[in-house]
């Protein structure tokens, strides 16, 4: 029976984190690609055969394109040790070891998982803001960070740009704000947007209440910081690492504000 990209995918990243236990361990190509074959009889329930189970022809095109995606991704990293340096000996990288055993609660690996993840957010995400998140994710994939960093800010000020404005045409909630629509930096906007609001907390329902600052200003402020140093020839250069962060730290942050426009929404 054939699979899929995303269940071959998955397969492997379940053996390299050691969640799924094989015969042999994924110190290789083969290795690997025999664990997976071994992973899938396991899981449909497959009789066991004499000979080590193998994945069909066309899975093993599969695995021999996310075996490479995870290597350009830094999953994984090719050489075993120092006495075994090159393909097909492979292992699982520091970077790729971090960020399975974080067992973080996003994980993507290209444009369309990641928006497949941001839409189960936050179904009702804005097309444009969407368009960033989506060129941030590309550009993340082909190793341009500064770009993805840029991007990601993009869209993260853009979200909050639209709540403001869904403050703004609401009769009842803008006389409350309308010192924030008097700021005309958005660092300004943000920080007496934020005092009001504060000040306002008993209006709010728990949900929205809950983890509000983290979720808030705090990822805001983080994607801003190195939206800016990515923006501007300061020589900083963000890390792979934090990029995929940043990544994943906008979903909830995109998933508090339109709770908050959806609040203010309200007539």
């Amino acid at each position: 029976m054939p699979h899929s990209y995303e269940e071959i995918r998955s397969a492997a990243l379940d053996i390299l984190a050691r969640r799924e236990h094989v015969q042999h361990p994924p110190v290789q190509y083969e290795h690997l690609k025999l664990g997976v074959a071994e992973v899938f009889l396991r899981r449909e329930g497959r009789p066991r055969e004499p000979l080590p189970p193998q994945l069909d022809r066309a899975d093993s095109e599969f695995f021999l394109e996310v075996f490479w995606e995870l290597f350009r991704q830094g999953v994984i990293t090719l050489g075993l040790n120092d006495a075994n340096r090159e393909f097909p000996h492979c292992r699982l990288s520091e970077f790729g070891r971090r960020i399975l055993e974080n067992q973080q609660a996003y994980f993507f690996h290209d444009v369309t998982s990641y928006t497949n993840v941001i839409r189960a957010e936050i179904p009702n995400i804005d097309a444009v803001t969407l368009l960033y998140l989506q060129e941030a994710m590309q550009a993340f994939k082909a190793g341009c960070i500064l770009s993805a960093t840029v991007m990601l800010g993009v869209a993260t000020e853009h979200t909050f740009v639209q709540m403001l404005e869904a403050v703004e045409a609401n009769a009842r909630h803008q006389p409350t704000y309308r010192r924030v629509f008097a700021e005309r930096m958005l660092l300004q906007k943000v920080n007496r947007f934020k005092a009001i609001l504060d000040n306002n907390l008993g209006g709010l329902g728990p949900e929205i209440r809950e983890d509000l600052d983290t979720h808030f200003s705090g990822i805001l402020s983080i994607i801003r910081t190195f939206r800016n140093q990515s923006g501007h020839p300061t020589g900083q250069i963000v890390g792979r690492e934090q990029a995929y962060v940043l990544l994943q730290l906008f979903i909830p942050y995109c998933k508090k504000l339109y709770q908050l426009r959806a609040h203010f929404q309200q007539p």
